[in-house]
């Protein structure tokens, strides 16, 4: 009997290996189905379109940054609350896509690339900017909604046009974020402005609210 098991045992060892090696090897055609093959999927799982919207968008957003720090010292008191909740929201989006393009292998851009700022969609130029930063009170409130409205409307078309061509989930869902809130904080700048819906005081001034509906 002990003769027996011992002719068994290497043929034993033999099937274990081989059951082993099938688990493990994946099918005869060399297919596989594992961790290394998601690894590579999700590594590659972005394209130019995505790149440009991180690299294009971080400027953007922090020139929204720059203006709303104005606003803490220049605004009115609603104007004043609505910057530091553009700058309370833009500033991690910031962080989210740098490290995007970390994860991608790819740089921020330096200084816009050498862009004129005026160029961008919805960016202010210098001089657009060196007058905020010389404007107070009522003139800087008005100078800065119509600022940040053309601003945002800016980024909603990159936003846009990321969820339209990009590929990659988390900077398509950021961009849908981005078009959301950015859409509702418009609406909210042109209440204030007065442009966005009736004034109770309408219909006893109508003349003159005729000659600034426009603004």
């Amino acid at each position: 009997m002990s003769v027996y098991k011992r002719a068994l045992a290497p043929a034993a060892v033999a099937v274990t290996a081989a059951v082993f090696l099938a688990a493990c090897g994946g099918a005869e055609d060399g297919s596989t189905t594992g961790a290394p093959e998601s690894s590579e999927q999700s590594a590659t799982e972005f394209n130019d379109a995505d790149v440009s919207f991180a690299q294009m968008m971080i400027p953007h957003h922090e020139q929204a940054v720059e203006m709303s720090e104005l606003a803490q010292t220049r605004a009115g008191e609603d104007v004043r609350g609505l910057a530091a909740e553009i700058e309370a929201a833009q500033g991690p989006e910031i962080d989210q896509m740098t490290g995007l393009l970390e994860s991608w292998g790819e740089e921020p851009m330096d200084d816009m690339g050498g862009m004129d700022h005026g160029g961008m969609d919805g960016m202010m130029s210098e001089d657009q900017m060196a007058d905020l930063e010389q404007a107070e009170g009522d003139a800087f409130d008005t100078m800065f909604l119509e600022m940040m409205i053309e601003h945002h409307e800016g980024a909603i078309a990159m936003a846009e046009t990321e969820i339209e061509q990009g590929a990659d989930p988390e900077a398509q869902e950021l961009a849908q974020e981005i078009v959301d809130a950015q859409r509702t904080e418009i609406e909210q700048m042109n209440d204030m402005l007065g442009t966005g819906g009736g004034d109770s005081g309408a219909e006893e001034s109508s003349p003159e609210d005729d000659s600034h509906s426009g603004h």
